[in-house]
């Protein structure tokens, strides 16, 4: 069975719309029929199909000027289109590439073939989809994260920065394509819970009374419940809550030691910590990324995961480290 998707049939022929209807409904998938390109697009108006099987040769639009006429509105332009007709010549099948079809098939063709045609394109279309809107909620929520940053002069483009950090440090460890993409919104929303963090603390240039540290370590906590609703962001939760615990279990909120940690929070910890040390704080001024690799170095087993720092120390060495300085 499949996901239900929505399929526009366009063909002339109402008994071979309807015996194509009837194979793709038994197999799952939810069909509508049109008999030419102008009624197909006045379905268009009210519904928008997974994907659209068109003939060519059809009264009033034939499959050509509807192809273009469908390409021609943004809002369908990722809409799989495939041309399934009785017209064999290989110009055709160019001219339909060409307008912008995803595939040609010549009638009659064997249904497991055109099947597979099918739940290809869907997939592929839907592939693209998920990932534009990851990028769409990347964007949004680094540019959420950059507006609280905002507040404070000194950590400007610190999310970008530690960001960065992090995926090269992942990489070098072989973290999986979703434990990137989880640090990837870890990173960007680290420190969301600042947002309840007075300016006056932000940028004291001294040091912290003991009661302006406790409201400095609620952010943390503040940030999970900030986006624990919010099923896109969820899986963030880990490097917000996490990303102050230190190896040893001497870190906050939890006090989580060693592995107990999450993996993607002990990533973060170590670019969190690196970007902090070469810029500029308002208690102190940045010192070299030199400096700052041999603290992190130094750290390894007390504030940091060893395996962790490996990573980094090896990025550091490829170069790939330093350039997003």
């Amino acid at each position: 069975m499949q996901g239900n998707e929505l399929i526009l049939i366009v063909e002339a022929d109402k008994a071979l719309a309807a015996s194509l209807r009837e194979w793709l409904e038994m197999v799952g998938y939810r069909v509508t029929t049109a008999l030419n390109g102008r009624t197909a697009l006045r379905l268009l108006e009210h519904s928008r199909p997974d994907i659209i099987l068109s003939d060519i040769t059809m009264p009033e639009m034939d499959g050509y000027e509807f192809l273009e006429a469908v390409r021609s509105q943004p809002q369908f332009t990722t809409i799989p289109f495939m041309f399934l007709t009785g017209r064999s010549q290989r110009q055709d099948a160019i001219v339909s590439r060409g307008l912008g079809a995803d595939d040609y098939i010549t009638k009659p063709c064997e249904p497991d073939d055109l099947l597979v045609a099918i739940r290809g394109k869907i997939k592929r279309a839907q592939d693209v989809a998920l990932v534009q809107l990851h990028n769409v909620y990347k964007d949004s929520l680094t540019v959420l994260a950059n507006a609280i940053e905002a507040r404070d002069a000194y950590t400007r483009g610190h999310v970008e920065r530690v960001c960065a950090y992090a995926t090269v440090i992942a990489r070098e460890l072989g973290c999986t394509e979703q434990e990137l993409s989880d640090l990837e919104f870890g990173a960007i929303l680290h420190d969301i819970g600042k947002i309840a963090v007075s300016e006056t603390i932000l940028s004291k240039p001294g040091k912290l009374t003991d009661e302006e540290c406790q409201e400095i370590r609620k952010h943390p906590e503040t940030g999970v419940s900030m986006v624990r609703d919010i099923s896109y962001m969820a899986i963030a939760i880990p490097c917000i809550q996490h990303h102050h615990e230190r190896y040893d279990g001497d870190g906050y909120p939890g006090g989580l030691a060693g592995e107990s940690i999450p993996l993607t929070a002990r990533v973060l910890a170590v670019a969190d910590a690196f970007d902090a040390i070469i810029s500029d704080r308002p208690y102190r001024q940045a010192r070299s990324s030199a400096e700052a690799a041999t603290e992190i170095v130094r750290e390894a087993g007390r504030q940091f995961d060893p395996r962790v720092v490996d990573a980094f120390q090896r990025a550091v060495s490829k170069g790939l480290i330093v350039p997003f300085l």
